[in-house]
Parts: structure tokens; sequence; C-alpha cells
């Protein structure tokens, strides 16, 4: 196939890019265009593959959006959407890299953010458009070699032809131009020394442009104060990063409304998992001891009801993500239902320990996960699933070291009942409210829902609860009378506090942290 090289660039009259074109990318962003929109980019910013790119001196917020382009093989001026594909000439991979900080200076029309040098890497190779079809190409990005983006064009919100057709009512497309059409769900932020690759491909023809690739540099020369000066907000920061979840995690929030409260940002680690020492307290007392702690705390409706466990042998400690389903309306099944929708991309982005909670609606017509799904959340390292609706090929699902947590089982497929919508939203499910980053903690008796802010001190007073009742436990055991002895009197407190000295709380109540906290 023929390269992209400085003579496919230097044929570049114009660069177009669409602002959100891909459902993914709505989801993430909260928001659907009806139409739509563009912004231009010069051609100086366009590059090869196996380029640099330098994040500007004094910018922390340089995004990568893995992206197809279109170049313009014949003058377009008023065509139809029937006819537009007719006038690419071919198709590749591009990134449309830009920086945040920068955004807010041109007012949305993204002049320096995305217009810098090598702002637009290219290639490597041009897949001839007549040999594809334009709805079913895919596009992955990498970033240091783990898969990031991965779409297909069948989860456009505007297929090609209706913007090819939409920016050639006011002015022509000239053999050469570039159209950028939009990135899916996953681009984020990257760092000097990050390589980025990007690659589209037609599967069902077997071409692709192969890997784009681009390594990020750090600039050195400070932006002259004659001109706008790097500065972000915390909006800028989210939009960057892809979504707030992805911002907190990479600890990139930390002032503002929108930072995380400081006791649940105290139990995270680095890379934004559930610090060790206070998963193995909440693991190492049960369900009903919380749940009576945090209904003495106001919280009484906190726990997921109505489901069964595929391992009621098991416990599970871990952090929320979220997916919800809306029920199924065909025309919308057709563009939000199929290839890598919301469902698979929240099962494929499952970090190690996290839970994926659902919501169905209590729907139970219908199967919301089965076996290929399930056993991926589990490579994934995944704590466990909870839906509350159906769960299809159970003794699979059932035969997993992993929990699910289901409402019942079905054959059907989740495309009778559900559309797959969104993910890492608060929802609903099994009749309370579940937000990304709550912490779930589920064994036999059921499953709670744990504001993060609060798991610490939960946590201690469970524990001390379960100390005081393994006391009155044996007590009774004894042969004493509940009376006076559960809950304990004056008599036997002093009692227990006896008992305490030579009996001390189990090993998993000693936070290895705590001598570490100023």
């Amino acid at each position: 196939m023929q390269q992209v090289d400085e003579g496919t660039i230097g044929a570049a009259g114009k660069v177009l890019a669409v602002h959100v074109a891909y459902w993914s990318r709505a989801d993430q962003r909260g928001r659907t265009p009806a139409l739509p929109s563009y912004f231009l980019k010069p051609s100086s910013s366009l590059s090869l593959s196996g380029g640099t790119v330098e994040r500007p001196a004094g910018c922390e917020l340089l995004a990568f959006e893995g992206e197809v382009a279109l170049v313009i093989g014949t003058a377009a001026r008023r065509v139809s959407p029937e006819d537009a594909w007719s006038y690419v000439g071919f198709v590749t991979a591009s990134n449309d890299l830009g920086v945040y900080d920068l955004k807010y200076a041109d007012k949305g029309s993204n002049v320096r953010s995305k217009g810098g040098d090598g702002f637009t890497p290219l290639g490597p190779a041009l897949i001839p458009a007549a040999q594809v079809a334009p709805d079913a190409l895919r596009v992955r990005t990498w970033i240091n070699g783990s898969l990031v983006q991965d779409d297909t064009t069948g989860g456009l919100i505007f297929p090609f032809a209706q913007i090819i057709a939409d920016l050639s009512q006011l002015m022509t497309l000239e053999p050469g131009d570039v159209i950028l059409t939009g990135t899916p769900a996953g681009s984020s932020v990257a760092v000097p020394g990050d390589v980025v690759e990007v690659e589209v491909d037609s599967p069902a023809a077997g071409l692709a442009t192969g890997r784009l690739r681009t390594t990020v540099t750090q600039g050195t020369i400070e932006m002259a104060e004659f001109g706008n000066v790097p500065r972000s907000t915390e909006a800028d920061v989210v939009d960057a990063y892809g979504s707030e979840e992805v911002a907190r995690a990479a600890g990139a929030l930390n002032n503002g409304v929108l930072a995380p409260a400081a006791p649940q940002a105290q139990w995270l680690t680095a890379d934004g998992t559930l610090d060790p020492a206070l998963k193995a307290r909440l693991a190492g007392v049960a369900t009903a001891t919380l749940s009576a702690q945090l209904r003495k705390r106001g919280l009484d409706n906190v726990s997921i009801d109505g489901l069964q466990s595929t391992r009621p042998d098991r416990s599970v400690v871990g952090l929320a993500r979220t997916l919800r389903y809306v029920p199924n309306r065909e025309d919308l099944f057709k563009t939000r239902g199929g290839g890598f929708n919301a469902q698979k991309r929240a099962i494929d982005s499952l970090n190690e320990g996290e839970i994926l909670v659902m919501e169905a609606r209590g729907e139970k017509g219908t199967g919301t996960v089965g076996d290929i799904l399930a056993l991926r959340a589990q490579v994934k390292g995944a704590a466990a699933i909870i839906t509350d609706g159906g769960v299809r090929d159970l003794t699979a699902v059932a035969g997993l070291e992993m929990p699910t947590y289901f409402a019942n089982a079905h054959p059907a497929v989740l495309g009778r009942r559900h559309i797959p919508w969104d993910v890492d939203l608060t929802i609903a499910c099994g009749g309370t409210t579940v937000q990304p980053g709550d912490i779930i903690v589920a064994d036999a008796d059921g499953i709670l829902v744990i504001p993060p802010a609060m798991a610490d001190e939960l946590a201690n007073d469970s524990i001390a609860q379960e100390h005081e009742e393994t006391y009155i436990a044996e007590m009774v055991a004894a042969g004493h009378s509940v009376d006076g002895l559960y809950p304990m009197n004056a008599a036997w407190a002093e009692k227990y506090r006896e008992w305490a000295t030579i009996h001390p709380l189990p090993d998993y109540a000693n936070d290895p942290a705590e001598e570490a906290r100023p």
C-alpha cells in the first residue's frame, strides 16, 4: 500500500476536525450533539509516523486522540450524502493531539491548543477508500503498549458521508485535504516519554494502516507573556483525562469542588486502587456488622437487595465501577447495542480488584452478562460482577473463581430488553444508589455500598463491635443469660475490658500505615 510521506502532507491544503462524533465519547462528556461541528488545524501540524511531539513547557495536559483520517481524492462541493464516500481517496490513522492548558485561549477555535507543530501525525499507510466500507473500520490506540481505545465506525453519531456532505455545503474539499473524524472513548493524557500508537484497519477487507507511532518529549522554552500562557481549570483536567474518575485515579484533581474528600483520598493508593490495609479490615468483618454500624450513622438504604451469588462461599471487597442499561428501543440499539458497546467497554476497562455494578432496572427477562464477558472480567482481575438483572450461561459463570451476583438465570441475550448505554456514572442497583468509587462489601448475608469517606471509621468500629460480640458469645456459651450481657451493662463492660487485655484485636485490624500518618 502507498505510504504517508512528505508529499501526502504537502498536498494537504487544510485539515478539518470533528468535535464529538462517537457515542462512546458523548457518553463520557455527558452531552450528545444534535449535528456535527468542526474546527481547523493548520497543515503545519501534520507529521509522519515515528516522530516526536513536544509537550510545551508549562503545559501538563497533552491529550492524545486516536482517529480515522480521511484524505480527499476528488474535489467535492455541495455533494450529497449518497455520493460523498466516492470523493474520499484514502483512509489512514491520525492522532489529534492537543494541550488543554491552552484551550481557554482561543474560545473554542483550538488554534493554539490543537495547532502545534507535530500535533497531527498521520500514517503510516494509506488504505484506498474504495476498498473498504466506511461503517466497518476500526480505530485502536495504545499508550506504552497498553490498549486504551478500541471502537469501530459503527459507533459514530455522524457517518462519514454526513460529515463530508455537510462540510462541502460551504467550502470546496480539495484533493489532499484531511478530515479528522473524531475520537472514541479512552482518550486521555500523555506525558514525556510516553509512546502513543494509533492504528486503523478494516477487518473485513484485511487492510490496515499499521501503527502510527509518536513519542512525547518535554519542551524547555517557556511561553512568553506577550501571549496567553498555559492555565487550566478542573473542568479542563476532566476533559483532558476523559472523565472525572480517570482524572481522580491519576491524582490530577487536588483542589476545588471536584477534588475527592480527604478521607477517601487517604485510603486510595497512588494508582487509584483501594488501600490494602483498609481492604483487609473491611474483609475481616461481616456485612451484618457493617450494616449495624452504617445504621448508627443514619444510612439505612445502602444494601443491594434481592440478588443471589454464584459463589456464596466467597466474600469480596472492591471499588465500584458502574454500567447502566436502558430499555431496548430498536432504532437506538442499532447505534448503541452492537460492536464495542458500553457493556464491553466497561468490562474491558476493569482494573484489578474492581467490582462492576450494573443497573438493569430489576428486569429479569434477559441476561445482562454471560460466560465470555464474565471470564474477561475475571482475567482483568475484577473482584466481582453485580447485576440486578439476569445472567446467561449460568453453569459456566458459576464455575468461575470470581463471584457474580444476579437476580436470576435467563437464556436470552441482553438485546431482548436492554441497550448498554453508559458507564462510570451514578446508577441504581437492587434498590440503592451506587457511584463509581464507592466501596462494595459482599458476603453470604448480602451486598453493602459504603461511602469511601467513612470507610476507615466504619471498619474500625465494626472490628471493635465484633471483638465485643466474640466475648459475649463466649459468655453465652458458658451458660450466662443475655440479660445485661447483650447489650452489656456496666458490670459486664468492666469484665469485657479485663478480657480484652489478654485478647487483642485481630491482626487485620492493625493498619500498617497508621504510624506513618501525620
